[in-house]
């Protein structure tokens, strides 16, 4: 049999391909902390779940919704963006969709036709670059400054006249790297004097640590910039439900549009539970949120100086989401290795701990640690790759 060209030039998910390879060693008895997962510890907040308990027990859930997602969540959506920022938008800009990657996957099939190129300023997640080969695109990467940050710049530097998009992640997967309100608007006056659309994918945005505000968003700086962004979220990582698959878009009409008639022949609208649970999450009690924030900054906190003590570690403390991302070149020489995948294998089958390789997100050298685990799971990880590293 003789597959897609399509499917066959599509890697598989590094980082749920580390996390498989970390079940098996543990159902084979082996002792594995496995940092490579990109989900909260936390319990969905039972409010949350009595939401959507008692939406099923009054049969609102037992039908199809509309494709762009009930009027209640999109008008919470909306709420929480002016609440949160201050941004003005209308429910009619808001699709709902079955997790932020699909938002994210059905965009791009709006917006790339072939060979249309999209600029990913590394590192970026994973499945960035798959989706747009998925959409037929290019994706071109773009080196980051040593702050893990591109400027307009660099941007320039890759830009071409195929270029369509830029995809920008702030807080960003996998270095928790933040972009300020400033550095956001020079990138968005880049894409509009270049007629290009921000993907700002800002899933993360609420798990900044040192501010008691939100991270700073793409929409909202200016009505230019705002006509070139398409926004990217969820409440898979602020409210603790990953499995609940609720993710959202906000954009201008048109491309809203294209959006509406792109998922009706796709997944033809969310859970509706899922959505009946969402939009408790948005319009109910933020008390557990402010928890969770406060159990992740003490993770990064307790965890952050000991990481970066460790022989050939270095790294920036993370401002928002809940990864390390530290740069392990020099413990790769003091291994011997010369590849970041090697490292990362190694450091799984001797200290028992897996992590993801920095190649998958465009930036080797570096490898992922994610803290959304208990702290002290995180220490004995920490002591386990110092005995590692002092072998």
């Amino acid at each position: 049999m003789q597959l897609s060209k399509r499917a066959s030039a599509v890697s598989p998910s590094a980082t749920l391909a580390t996390g498989q390879r970390a079940q098996t060693l543990q159902a084979q008895g082996i002792d594995i902390i496995n940092l490579s997962v990109g989900q909260p510890d936390y319990a969905t907040p039972q409010a949350i779940k009595d939401a959507a308990v008692t939406a099923i027990q009054a049969d609102q859930v037992n039908g199809y919704t509309a494709t762009e997602g009930v009027l209640p969540l999109r008008q919470a959506i909306a709420a929480n963006l002016a609440a949160l920022h201050g941004i003005q938008v209308d429910p009619s800009q808001v699709v709902v969709t079955t997790g932020a990657k699909m938002a994210l996957y059905a965009l791009f099939q709006v917006l790339l036709n072939p060979g249309d190129e999209v600029l990913l300023p590394a590192p970026y997640w994973v499945s960035y670059s798959e989706q747009v080969k998925l959409a037929g695109g290019r994706p071109v990467e773009v080196a980051p400054t040593p702050s893990l940050k591109v400027t307009s710049d660099q941007l320039a530097s890759a830009l071409t006249p195929a270029t369509k998009a830029i995809v920008l992640n702030s807080p960003q997967n996998p270095s928790g790297t933040t972009y300020t309100r400033t550095e956001l608007q020079a990138i968005g006056d880049f894409a509009v004097a270049h007629d290009l659309i921000v993907v700002a994918d800002e899933i993360y945005g609420e798990l900044l640590y040192d501010q008691t505000t939100a991270a700073p968003s793409m929409l909202g700086i200016s009505s230019a910039i705002d006509a070139h962004t398409v926004l990217i979220n969820g409440v898979s990582k602020t409210y603790a439900m990953t499995g609940w698959r609720i993710g959202f878009a906000v954009a201008n009409t048109t491309i809203v549009g294209a959006l509406k008639t792109v998922l009706s022949h796709m997944t033809g609208n969310p859970a509706a539970v899922s959505q009946a649970a969402a939009t408790a999450a948005l319009t109910g009690s933020q008390e557990s949120v402010a928890q969770m924030k406060a159990g992740f900054k003490q993770r990064r906190d307790v965890i952050y100086p000991q990481l970066n003590a460790l022989p050939g570690f270095e790294l920036a403390k993370p401002a928002g989401a809940f990864y390390f991302f530290p740069d392990v070149t020099g413990a790769m020489a003091l291994k011997g290795v010369t590849s970041t995948s090697e490292f990362v294998t190694l450091v799984l089958n001797e200290a028992h701990v897996a992590t993801v390789t920095g190649e998958a997100f465009g930036l080797p050298g570096h490898i992922r640690l994610s803290y959304a685990t208990d702290l002290d799971t995180l220490q004995t990880a920490v002591d386990r790759l110092k005995a590692f590293m002092n072998d």
